[in-house]
């Protein structure tokens, strides 16, 4: 446990760490923003995509 709490130590010190940190993050909510993106425009275009089926 004490190793852990070491290199959190280490890397909150280290500046680079915190960068490598805030690049993650950024990352992270542009991953999940693209999720959210798609889930919407994955429903509508399914409903087109019905839409058209049906009317064939």
């Amino acid at each position: 446990m004490s190793k852990a709490k070491n290199l959190l130590v280490k890397l909150m010190k280290d500046e680079q760490g915190g960068e490598v940190l805030e690049y993650a993050l950024i990352a992270g909510l542009i991953v999940v923003a693209a999720i959210a993106v798609v889930g919407a425009v994955g429903t509508k275009v399914l409903a087109r995509w019905s839409s058209l089926n049906s009317s064939m």
